[in-house]
């Protein structure tokens, strides 16, 4: 991983020094973590910044805390790892400085949208005359084509999925409580993710822990969207959404994978509403090859539900890897050309407010040829086995 890891920097030095940009300061923890291998646990939201500043002229530059500084060092193979200190005069902003100084301040480049608030208010203050320039598409474009090590990742990452939507189906019966799921569902998760991982070399410091809250909604709730696990029991007849898009990830690669459940049995209007978004999933998956623009995934998703007598405000799907949202998107408006090797999250999704709702997603990866599935479990009309 660390050996894709450098290559993927030297691309990306390479492509710098062609368009003539000297220094850019990665901060958010995707672009790090594919670029230099690492991650950290107690982040920016806790006040501290980690950065990785990439310089087309010479060796790369770690900037992380003093106490995440030991576990970083050997979890990356950048060899310059520069640390701050809470407080006194070693500061994050005198590291960064430094950091800086060799390039020059004239033009930096950085994540512009998503550069943290502290870490731009330094730019302002510090270095007023700086030109900031948003490195971001130039990375993603690197980032559109996944390599056979990520593609093997993200296959992993897919049976760990698979084991916890397992668990989810397993769950459900009647009076059982909401957050129970999401409990036999990190269980199952990190249960089979530990599988995959040793206790040597880098993957000592990958966990195999799931984490994050559970979004899971059922019954007339099932129409709300993002909703997390609660003490709600299940009822008969009740459709329950689970969504993994912030539960399976392994090594940093994150996918996408949905699946609507019935309790005991199903209604028809809620049938006819998942067997809408399982067929709208259907054809657009239909449509993935090289060649196909992205937008006409989407449009092929968009006549299933026009045909039923639906509409969606969602995109069919979304680019995944090391961060939950890549570029390109399915949806209409965006002419990227489809290529082997592009990873997607891809969803069907109707919500009839207040009532119900039809959910199904999983990740493929696009190939020579179509595509080939990341995730697996069954894509017809699922009810509950108690």
């Amino acid at each position: 991983m660390l050996e894709e890891a450098q290559q993927r920097t030297d691309a990306l030095r390479a492509t710098m020094s062609e368009m003539g940009i000297g220094c850019a300061v990665f901060t958010e923890e995707s672009s790090i973590a594919y670029l230099a291998g690492f991650w950290g646990y107690l982040g920016i939201e806790f006040g501290r910044p980690t950065m990785l500043v990439v310089y087309a002229d010479r060796d790369p530059v770690v900037i992380t805390p003093l106490m995440e500084s030991e576990m970083v060092s050997a979890m990356t193979w950048v060899k310059d790892v520069q640390v701050w200190e809470d407080f006194g005069p070693n500061s994050w902003a005198r590291a960064l400085s430094a950091a800086l100084k060799p390039h020059g301040s004239s033009a930096v480049w950085v994540e512009k949208l998503a550069l943290p608030g502290i870490v731009r208010n330094f730019f302002d203050t510090e270095m007023p005359q700086t030109t900031l320039s948003n490195i971001s598409p130039i990375l993603g474009e690197l980032r559109m084509i996944k390599s056979p090590l990520e593609i093997k990742v993200m296959k992993q990452a897919g049976q760990i999925a698979g084991a916890m939507m397992e668990a989810a189906h397993n769950s459900l019966k009647e009076g059982a409580p909401e957050y129970e799921s999401a409990i036999d569902v990190i269980a199952a998760g990190s249960r089979a993710a530990a599988g995959f991982l040793t206790n040597t070399g880098w993957e000592r410091f990958v966990s195999p822990m799931i984490h994050n809250l559970q979004i899971l909604q059922s019954g007339a709730d099932a129409s709300m969207v993002h909703r997390r696990a609660s003490v709600k029991p299940y009822e008969r007849f009740d459709p329950v959404y689970f969504c993994f898009c912030n539960l399976a990830q392994f090594k940093q690669y994150k996918l996408g994978f949905d699946r609507m459940f019935h309790i005991g049995d199903v209604r028809d209007e809620d049938r006819d509403v998942q067997q809408a978004a399982i067929d709208a999933q259907a054809a657009a998956i239909a449509a993935i090859k090289p060649g196909v623009l992205a937008q006409d995934v989407a449009a092929a998703a968009n006549a299933v539900y026009q045909e039923r007598g639906y509409q969606t405000g969602y995109r069919t799907g979304r680019s995944i890897g090391t961060a939950y949202l890549e570029a390109p998107e399915l949806k209409a408006g965006d002419m990227t050309v489809l290529q082997a090797g592009m990873t997607f999250a891809v969803d069907g999704g109707i919500s009839v407010d207040g009532k119900t709702a039809g959910r199904i997603g999983d990740s493929i990866v696009v190939t020579e040829t179509g595509f080939d599935y990341i995730t697996n479990y069954p894509r017809e009309i699922l009810l509950s086995r108690a």
